[in-house]
């Protein structure tokens, strides 16, 4: 559901994939073409290396990709946990607001069990903004380490309660700590990642979170509030074992001077038949380069491509809480119940999770591939259309009533858009915002617009879940449906316009799409003359 360097000018460095992306830089015939400078002999160079297969000039793609897989796998547990956390109030809530609960030794009404749920939210979006500067101070890899305390102690507040308060306050804790892993998880993920499989590994993160919704799903629908709550507990703490064995990000190890720990890590990471000391250079180089010509924070910012990367950052993080994603998924059982399907709720929204995981993994696959901008596209004109037909076949409901002969005819209608409108996001609105957040920011403001577009989504996220049944009542539920679908029609032509394609690019070249000049190209092609 990320950020806050607020490393002003002198972290301008080594990983300058911008929180998500491997720090690695490689002038390709792109930077040329789009500079409209390249001279012969360059032209002749890039037809060597055009593919993204082929980008391994000095830092040498063929690395061994396992150690990075597992690293990055190991890194998502966290997600994992964060996905227990957020799928925790589906089976839950109902259980104890009902009047004969004996899940605990106090009553919970409605009203409190919509704040028990939701309070995640504001924990979340309270801790996106200072876990960056945390983030830098201690590393990615002691802070994720870190959160594993509050995570627990967010849990056991949670299974131990004893009145309301307590569970509020175990809500909020593990809110705050599911929220911070969704800015280190995935700087850390992309900080590690060759450009090759950053997007396949930056993607792993939603994988894990739908897993960790899927988990709570199964879970908590099928044994006690207690058990479930001591096997969320347990998550984080496997993590903090399992992870405690991984490396540190090489890029935050150079930007500290500790360059012999960034070779071993680097060593780790990519195998020892691997030019290590090519992207150990790379690296030392960029950080010696920010150091020498150390920028302001206000002038790192106010960039023309920072501008244009939070610009879409933001915009991307809107789009996806406003694409009425909680709407379909609140309406899970209403929806299975129109389709004329005698499901139980607690099925409808298992198979829902089962989906969301299905299409999340087929994302991480193909997002190498097929690039993260088409997958966007594809996306928000799927859920754009799927929004349009639920709120023409709510508002027919409205108007006719549910029995009517009309109604009933289209009452395949629902179950197929919500199917289809869970697929779409899943492969791209679901893991694709957090993931370029990341990529198209430099080193100097990545921390803070991640933290920041972090923080932006989370409240977005309460803002729309807090509404939604305020805004049926108000103006109709199919009519709640179209203004989504006018939303990511927005969200279509935005992509459309404005975001460019990342995919296996390094952080120069996507700097350049931005509209940065290509300096380095031209100082080279000088040089050559």
């Amino acid at each position: 559901m990320s950020y806050l360097d607020k490393v002003v000018g002198r972290n301008k460095i080594a990983s300058e994939k911008c929180g998500y992306d491997n720090a690695g830089f490689i002038m390709t015939e792109k930077h040329a073409w789009h500079s409209g400078k390249q001279t012969q002999a360059n032209n002749g160079m890039a037809e060597i290396g055009v593919s993204q297969a082929a980008l391994v000039e000095p830092r040498g793609e063929g690395g061994r990709k396992l150690p990075q897989y597992i690293a990055a796998l190991t890194a998502t547990l966290g997600a994992l946990a964060a996905g227990s956390m957020l799928g925790w109030s589906s089976p839950v809530i109902f259980k104890i607001t009902q009047a004969n609960s004996t899940d605990y030794d106090f009553d919970v009404s409605q009203s409190q069990g919509d704040w028990v749920s939701s309070l995640i939210n504001l924990g979340a979006a309270a801790v996106c903004f200072p876990i960056g500067l945390i983030m830098d101070a201690l590393g990615r890899k002691k802070t994720m380490l870190c959160l594993v305390a509050p995570f627990t102690l967010g849990w056991l507040l949670i299974t131990f309660a004893t009145n309301v308060g307590m569970l509020m306050a175990g809500r909020i804790i593990t809110g705050i700590a599911g929220g911070a892993f969704c800015v280190t998880a995935p700087a850390y993920t992309s900080e590690i990642a060759q450009d090759s499989i950053r997007g396949t590994l930056g993607s792993y993160f939603q994988l894990m979170i739908t897993v960790g919704i899927l988990f709570s799903y199964v879970v908590g629908s099928y044994t006690t509030v207690f058990v479930f709550n001591i096997l969320c507990t347990i998550i984080p703490i496997i993590f903090g074992i399992v992870f405690f064995f991984m490396p540190e990000s090489p890029n935050f190890l150079v930007v500290k001077g500790r360059n012999d720990e960034a070779k071993d890590a680097l060593i780790r990471l990519r195998g020892r038949n691997y030019d290590v000391d090519s992207e150990l250079d790379t690296l030392i180089n960029k950080a010696e380069e920010a150091k020498n010509n150390p920028v302001s924070f206000l002038s790192a910012i106010t960039k023309k491509t920072a501008l244009k990367a939070i610009l879409i950052c933001y915009a991307l993080m809107l789009f996806q809480q406003l694409s009425g994603i909680n709407a379909v998924i609140f309406n899970t059982s209403a929806i299975f119940a129109s389709a004329g399907a005698a499901i139980p709720s607690a099925i409808a929204t298992i198979i829902i999770g089962v989906i969301q995981v299905v299409a999340t993994f087929v994302s991480s696959l193909v997002v190498d591939k097929l690039g993260r901008r088409v997958l966007l596209l594809f996306s928000a004109l799927v859920m754009c259309v799927c929004s349009t037909a639920l709120g023409v076949f709510f508002f027919m409901q409205g108007v006719h009533g549910p029995e009517s002969s009309i109604v009933q005819s289209m009452s395949w209608l629902p179950l197929l858009s919500l199917s289809l409108f869970i697929i779409a996001f899943s492969l791209g609105f679901g893991p694709i915002p957090w993931m370029m957040a990341g990529e198209l920011c430099l080193i100097d403001i990545k921390a803070f617009v991640g933290s920041t577009a972090g923080t932006l989504n989370w409240l977005l996220s309460f803002t729309v879940t807090s509404t939604f049944n305020s805004l049926n009542k108000s103006i109709g539920q199919g009519q709640v449906f179209w203004m989504f679908a006018g939303i990511m029609l927005v969200g279509f032509l935005f992509i459309f316009f404005v975001i460019p394609e990342t995919k296996g690019k390094s952080v120069d070249e996507i700097q350049i799409m931005l509209g940065a000049e290509p300096q380095t190209q031209s100082n080279s092609n000088t040089t050559k003359k």
